[in-house]
């Protein structure tokens, strides 16, 4: 009976797989508790210091420690290197030791910094790599900028979302408004509970009350006040103690300059963003052409759409490296609110068919578009588009030729290095799964999402077509944050 006890075949063996397992949850219970730690620090540095803390471009706030964890996971597989929650917490907690001023900044990239460099004490690293966060005069004061949102559908309730969450200490935005067309008091309950659950993005992380004797939402403990409004004109923001506001515009009732301007004409109003293209006004794809325009001379904005949002960031990569000598973009795009639920009378052909039950053709203007990001480029693109039965979640191809010989390697690898290394940072991440599907992309706040394992080079080494996925709806909200900052002078230094 050799190698049997108490019925079991080699009991050696199978106390070393106990053991195994219980080091292993051992093991993971001790990184929950470092990202609890985490979690922790990172609070103290946003509410205590005003600093807001990403890593590798995603957001840390708010975040739950599996949710901490599974972003070292896809980190260590981003840049290569072993980064353990450890590390970052280390990272974190002598951070909150430095007289730092108001700041973003990616711990993901510290720490691979000093991981790197291998020979600082991390209070002697930290000195040197943000040196330019400390000291009396890094520290001057950016005044709050008082927010309205003029229309409360998909992207403004987004918006409303965004503003509550990352206000902070109150230093950058302040959502103090909401303009509707409603007069009813009655709709402000339904506002609110539009605003408490989403079918898509889920239930907000917070609380949010009616309170109907002052005709405003209770979001978080902050009074935002609802407007009833037939035109911008006619609206005194001033009456409701707001001055100096940025009017971020997602009716898409105003969309040239004309008509964007009449909103310059309500008291306490200064600076206009439409959430759609514009004619007249600068069309901005912020991270590549933001610069250009400066809000100390401009007044009015338009952040163009969520798919030219989606496809400048690659082409200009692609653009620099490559040069582009002609495209095709084809979005394949989430039905919208402006198309039909069953087959019904539309101004526009095929609109007007079922939009859950079928893949519907119809025209995009993101190809003419780019050319007002990238000038010159546009010309040289075609584009269309096909609406299908998802509610959000879409993804573009870009089938581009290009006028240098270049490899599937060579071209994720200078995707992988914009998403890792400059000024796009925040709009490009890099995807290495196999299994990426539509509704993995939902709540992804980059607005380009670039799927690394489905790129194509023709054997000509110059035909090549590139797959771009995007939240059309919540990482084009976070592209008209970070506009919303640049407009209104409130964006903070930034390390990442």
């Amino acid at each position: 009976m050799q190698g049997y006890f108490c019925g079991l075949k080699n009991p050696t063996g199978a106390m070393e797989q106990r053991f195994t397992h219980q080091l292993s949850i051992e093991k993971r219970i001790e990184s929950e508790k470092a990202a609890v730690a985490f979690i922790k620090a990172i609070s103290e540095l946003w509410y205590d210091k005003g600093i807001e803390t990403l890593l590798f471009r995603n957001q840390l706030i708010d975040k739950r420690t599996s949710e901490i964890l599974n972003l070292h996971h896809y980190a260590r597989k981003f840049v290569g290197r072993n980064i353990t929650i450890n590390d970052t917490l280390e990272v974190a907690q002598a951070m909150l030791l430095v007289d730092l001023c108001p700041a973003r900044i990616d711990i993901g990239r510290l720490t691979a910094e000093w991981l790197e460099e291998g020979n600082h004490s991390i209070q002697n690293f930290l000195a040197g790599k943000l040196r330019d966060f400390v000291g009396a005069e890094n520290k001057s004061a950016i005044p709050a900028r008082d927010v309205v949102l003029y229309g409360f559908g998909r992207i403004g309730r987004l918006a409303a979302r965004e503003l509550i969450a990352m206000e902070g200490k109150g230093e950058q935005l302040r959502l103090r408004a909401i303009v509707t067309r409603d007069r009813d008091k009655s709709t402000l309950e339904k506002r609110a509970s539009l605003l408490r659950v989403d079918s898509v993005h889920g239930p907000f992380p917070g609380t949010v009350e009616a309170d109907e004797e002052n005709d405003a939402l209770i979001i978080n403990g902050r009074m935002v006040r609802f407007i009833a409004a037939n035109g911008p004109e006619e609206i005194d923001y001033t009456a409701y103690g707001i001055q100096d506001a940025l009017i971020i515009d997602n009716t898409g009732a105003f969309r040239d300059k004309e008509a964007l301007s009449r909103h310059l004409k309500a008291k306490g109003a200064s600076k206009v963003l439409l959430t759609a293209p514009g004619k007249g006004v600068p069309n901005i794809v912020h991270g590549v052409n933001q610069l250009d325009h400066n809000p100390a001379e401009i007044d009015l904005f338009s952040a163009a759409s969520c798919t030219t949002n989606a496809i400048v960031p690659v082409l200009k990569v692609i653009n620099d490296a490559l040069g582009i000598e002609k495209g095709h973009i084809e979005t394949i795009h989430a039905y919208t609110n402006d198309q039909n639920l069953v087959d019904n009378m539309h101004p526009k052909y095929r609109r007007g068919r079922a939009a859950a039950l079928n893949m519907v053709i119809t025209e995009t203007g993101a190809g003419s578009a780019v050319d007002k990001a990238i000038p010159g480029l546009g010309a040289k693109l075609t584009s269309n588009a096909i609406r299908v039965p998802v509610p959000d979640g879409s993804l573009a191809i870009l089938n581009l030729t290009v006028t240098k010989d270049t490899s599937v390697d060579a071209v994720n690898e200078l995707m992988r290095k914009a998403a890792l290394h400059g000024p796009l940072v925040e709009q490009i991440m890099y995807q290495m799964s196999n299994e990426l599907v539509s509704s993995d992309i939902i709540g992804n706040p980059c607005p380009s999402v670039f799927d690394s394992k489905a790129t194509i080079v023709h054997t000509d080494h110059r035909s090549i077509v590139l797959y771009v996925w995007y939240d059309n709806e919540y990482g084009y909200t976070r592209q008209v944050m970070r506009l919303s900052k640049y407009i209104a002078g409130v964006r903070r230094k930034a390390y990442y």
